[in-house]
């Protein structure tokens, strides 16, 4: 079951009456995502661990709280989009988050956590009454902005349902499975990611190597069997050397890294996985963790005397 609708770039206005959404972590992807909430004329609530950061959401009509226990109390919806499993199960258990959510309440975790981590929560939470989406995403921030973002769902049928206001406005929602698979799905497409990152790095580090202009390569090979996304926007960037964050190196390492580990959990042979997460290993532990994850090109022209 999927969305039948992209959202555009400006937040659809809502034909039903506002929901009231909780959105606990106010980052990179969360501050768009509220904007886009608030746009459509939803009462948003939000809660970041730095007030500071959430702060700008006041002025498009965001009521931001000091606790998150205050920002979902009453909630329809409540938006994780927190940094990792620890810490989502911190916020909801150890600050007593779950505790202060109305019964009946749904908790749509966004954040990339491991799926045995999206299957406990999901169990804790409907003990307690509450319901249970995992829906990580993948578009970045662009797509944050834009409402285009890819979103892989996991629980219920009914929940996935009952998301669907909320899923249209940040953009192309798409049930896989029950609790976890929406983190599975999230984990296969970082894998597609970080190994096809470091495929484009590689092979045109090497054509450059070898004499050929990299830019030109790039272009060449566009609209060929060998395109992707990832050749066009990160091959660009690797051409402009622009490694301005946009997914850093350390998140693209972490969900790698999770990806193993449920490799390992589920009895799965994951060798060009593990190949790759310790070339981000090593990019990060030389100091790149900061950078885009395209910046594997650096760690990469290191190796070989390019930079």
């Amino acid at each position: 079951m999927a969305a039948d609708k992209t959202a555009s770039k400006d937040a659809p206005m809502t034909t039903t009456p506002p929901l009231r959404v909780a959105v606990l972590g106010i980052g990179m992807m969360g501050l768009p995502m509220a904007r886009r909430l608030c746009a459509a004329g939803h009462q948003v609530r939000a809660w970041n661990r730095t007030r500071a950061k959430a702060d700008p959401l006041a002025s498009a009509g965001a009521t931001v709280h000091n606790t998150p226990t205050d920002a979902v109390r009453d909630a329809d919806f409540v938006i994780s989009l927190l940094e990792n499993g620890s810490v989502v199960d911190q916020v909801l258990f150890g600050l007593g988050t779950a505790q202060a959510m109305r019964a009946g309440a749904l908790f749509i975790d966004m954040a990339s956590i491991q799926p045995r981590e999206a299957r406990d929560h999901a169990t804790r939470l409907e003990e307690m009454g509450l319901t249970h989406l995992d829906a990580p995403v993948s578009g970045g921030t662009v797509g944050a902005e834009n409402g285009t973002l890819a979103i892989m769902a996991g629980g219920r049928p009914q929940e996935f349902a009952r998301a669907q206001p909320i899923f249209a406005i940040f953009g192309r929602a798409t049930h896989v499975g029950p609790h976890g698979a929406g983190q599975l799905a999230k984990l296969a497409n970082q894998m597609i990611v970080g190994i096809t990152i470091g495929a484009v790095a590689e092979a045109l580090l090497f054509a450059a190597k070898g004499g050929a202009d990299m830019a030109k390569v790039r272009e060449a090979i566009s609209g060929g069997f060998a395109d992707s996304r990832i050749l066009q926007l990160h091959g660009q960037r690797m051409v402009d050397r622009d490694f301005a964050p946009r997914g850093r190196m350390t998140v693209q390492l972490k969900d790698l890294d999770n990806a193993l580990i449920t490799a390992q959990e589920i009895g799965f042979d994951a060798p060009i996985t593990a190949l790759f997460e310790a070339l981000y290993k090593d990019g990060v532990e030389h100091g790149l963790g900061q950078l885009d994850h395209s910046g594997l090109f650096v760690e990469l022209a290191s190796r070989n005397a390019m930079q």
